[in-house]
């Protein structure tokens, strides 16, 4: 529910009691007082105080329970009725509904009785926010009055059965407002406890702000907590049942029976493992001991080492090399793990002096390596190559000699003077990750959270292949990084072809060859499935592609894809912060406005882009505080599983310069981040006050078809799409495309 919901159908109650009426939602009121019936009503401006949600969920039983406050600060009575949407596909067994702990009797509305009555306020009021809840049961309640500068507190909970897709049990809550109402929520909490008589095992929730944490065996909860906060998406949480093996679950998107679909894949081991199903690794630690780590750095870089050694599985070994100007090497081979505590203490009494001679403390690392073991380098620096071999390319080719297979390096940038395209080529070519530590961040605590992510792989070297589908841009490509314990390996990609699928994973384990094999996973022919899928991909591709960029150089092909993936699914870069102008939307919607000259910037898709490429985005050296922060932008969206709140990043935020950011609107002052709105696998962007479908922007010699806001025609444009509810619930101007077909939706 939202604030402008509460808005609409206030109104209705204003006109039918002849007073000033408010009815309360989801998220926040605005009414009108109860004022001279002959006067115009003052509007009174009510808000969400407070938005709690308790969620329990036992063996797919899910009890709702919600809990409200509502304030009315003017001086003037508010009243009205209380309508709240339910989940899409709720079969409510038990509701009860209380206001100030009074109970209220509720009615439950079927979809179509609810639908008749959001069409019917949507008709009078002349205001589509409600169209998003076409297709959902309602729950209504009795008109009730908030007092002047009072509150009052609704209690609501229903319970129903979470419905199961493809395996996965999966819950939403809808919390969404974000295209709805300016006013953010004071407080807003949800949390979420799940059991099960059986194990389980993959836990996924597209929210990026939302926690997961295992419990047990057969439990988790997962939740957020904010204040200030206007919902962009709602609440989703998706989860499953354990396997004795490697679990495979698949979530797929096509928006139309004749485009490609999307899917994510997402693969998870035993949350219990057998110690014999855990990888024996053999970890180097490669720490820098120049100069400029003297201090608190060079203390909790010994600390991270500690932690390392002292959280070694059965079966490990050890090794670490010290690097300055020159290097030290506690062993010639690895060492067993039981001598970690004598590595600790030869850690401990070594001081920080000297230069920094990377390429020395790396070769003698891997030359150290015992080849036929999976080894995994820790690399510990603060700096810039200083002494020795520093030509990056040069370094890069001397670790490329001597590395192989199963050698994996997750690379440690402590401070902003370290060359992030270094440290993240080596991250990437040998199946790692880059963590960057800020100065006022602890290196321990980065160090530790990523070992206990990456202490037991189960499976190596890992491949893909499918019978019944054709699977293409993969994110992560191949080669595919190793699945850990404890962990899950999510994959996004896109696909071509139909039907139940066979998908057969192979894998290194222990030296032997593993097979796992998954039947009748099923690759949608027909639209539908979840958007968000599509999205997500789309966010990890332009992380990938903006790394290529940031590495290897900027190529027109680079670039247009960028532009191309960020248009269409609305997430910024750096190419297009302010991409689409507003000339280009009146010459497509009103006329009259020429084409621009040459020169000019022009980013329709059909057509090159019109300035050169070298020296659009001013990408800044490999180090700095704006090389870190590009380089952990783009990690987060190549390697992110969840949606990221968009826009994901303005220029500055990507370390870019002279980029112009967005500027306010003519209506609406939308600022950066209201001027793009993703919905339902679409992404509108807002110029000039009209919300544009961006797959419009990519079109040539199209006439829309007008039609009038809340007319017939209107109305009958739901039955044209499943989500076109929620595209024009986004406001009264709208362009769209459905099917080939370009609506343009007229104010009345």
């Amino acid at each position: 529910m939202s604030t402008r919901l509460i808005r609409i159908t206030a109104f209705l109650c204003a006109l039918t009691l002849l007073a000033g009426t408010v009815t309360v939602g989801a998220t926040g009121i605005q009414g009108r007082d109860k004022g001279n019936p002959r006067q115009a009503p003052e509007r009174v401006s009510v808000y969400l105080k407070s938005h709690r949600v308790s969620i329990k969920i036992e063996n797919q039983l899910a009890t709702t329970s919600i809990e409200q406050v509502f304030y009315n600060p003017s001086d003037r009575m508010a009243e009205g009725e209380y309508l709240f949407p339910l989940p899409e596909g709720a079969a409510v067994a038990d509701l009860t509904l209380f206001i100030d702990g009074q109970p209220i009797k509720g009615e439950i509305l079927d979809a179509k009785q609810a639908q008749a009555i959001y069409t019917e306020i949507v008709r009078r009021l002349q205001d589509p926010v409600l169209l998003q809840y076409v297709g959902r049961n309602a729950v209504k309640a009795n008109i009730f009055p908030i007092p002047p500068r009072s509150e009052r507190k609704i209690s609501l909970t229903y319970t129903h059965i979470a419905p199961a897709e493809s395996g996965l049990i999966h819950y939403t809550y809808p919390l969404r407002t974000d295209y709805i109402s300016k006013n953010a929520a004071a407080e807003v909490s949800v949390a979420m406890e799940v059991t099960s008589n059986t194990p389980i095992g993959t836990i996924y929730s597209p929210n990026a702000q939302v926690a997961i944490n295992r419990t047990g065996e057969t439990s988790f909860r997962a939740g957020f907590e904010t204040s200030n906060y206007r919902a962009t998406e709602d609440f989703t949480v998706y989860y499953g049942a354990a396997n004795d093996e490697i679990a495979a679950n698949l979530l797929t998107y096509r928006e139309s029976a004749d485009l490609d679909g999307f899917f994510l894949l997402m693969l998870t081991p035993p949350t219990k493992n057998n110690i014999t199903r855990v990888i024996p690794k053999d970890v180097i630690i490669v720490l820098d001991q120049s100069g400029s780590m003297v201090g608190p750095k060079w203390d909790q870089a010994r600390q991270a080492a500690e932690y390392i050694l002292n959280n070694l599985n059965e079966g490990d070994r050890l090794n670490v090399v010290i690097f300055s100007s020159g290097y030290r090497i506690f062993a010639n081979a690895p060492q067993p793990s039981g001598e970690a505590g004598n590595a600790i203490r030869w850690v401990k009494s070594q001081d920080a002096l000297g230069g920094t001679d990377i390429n020395t403390a790396l070769t003698v690392a891997l030359d150290a390596a015992d080849k036929s073991r999976q080894t995994v380098i820790l690399f510990f620096t603060d700096g810039l190559p200083t002494e020795g071999i520093t030509d990056r390319k040069a370094i890069l080719e001397n670790v490329r000699a001597r590395a192989n297979a199963n050698t994996r390096i997750f690379a440690f940038g402590v401070g902003d003077d370290v060359d992030t395209f270094l440290l993240d080529s080596l991250s990437t070519t040998y199946g790692g990750t880059s963590v960057y530590v800020r100065p006022t961040e602890n290196i321990k605590e980065k160090a530790q959270a990523l070992y206990d992510k990456i202490v037991s792989p189960v499976l190596t070297n890992i491949k893909l292949t499918i019978a019944g589908a054709i699977l293409e841009d993969t994110i992560p490509a191949a080669p595919l990084p190793d699945l850990f314990a404890g962990s899950q390996l999510v994959i996004a990609g896109r696909y071509r072809g139909q039907g139940g699928t066979t998908i057969t994973l192979t894998g290194d384990l222990n030296g032997e060859t593993k097979t796992y094999t998954y039947e009748g996973l099923n690759f949608s022919a027909n639209a539908g499935g979840q958007p968000f899928v599509a999205r997500l991909w789309a966010q990890r591709k332009i992380g990938a592609l903006l790394n290529q960029i940031r590495l290897n150089g900027e190529t027109r092909e680079l670039v247009d894809s960028v532009v191309a993936l960020s248009v269409r699914y609305g997430i910024i870069t750096p190419y297009t912060s302010f991409l689409i102008t507003e000339d280009d939307i009146r010459r497509r919607t009103e006329g009259g406005v020429p084409p621009p000259a040459p020169g000019d910037r022009d980013f329709s898709l059909a057509t090159p882009l019109a300035l050169p490429i070298q020296g659009f985005a001013t990408i800044p050296p490999p180090s700095g505080a704006g090389a870190v922060e590009r380089s952990k932008s783009e990690d987060e969206l190549r390697g992110g599983n969840s949606i990221m709140a968009m826009p994901t990043a303005t220029a500055a935020a990507f370390g870019y310069s002279g980029q112009e950011e967005p500027k306010d609107q003519d209506k609406g002052s939308a600022s950066a981040g209201e001027i793009i709105k993703p919905v339902a696998g679409k992404t509108f962007v807002l110029r000039v006050g009209i919300w544009v479908d961006s797959e419009f922007l990519v079109m040539k010699d199209v006439t829309p078809v007008k039609v009038k806001a809340f007319s017939d025609e209107y109305f009958a444009l739901l039955t044209k799409d499943p989500h076109m509810g929620e595209y024009l619930a986004i406001g009264e101007h709208v362009v769209i495309v459905i099917g080939g077909t370009v609506y343009e939706i007229v104010p009345n």
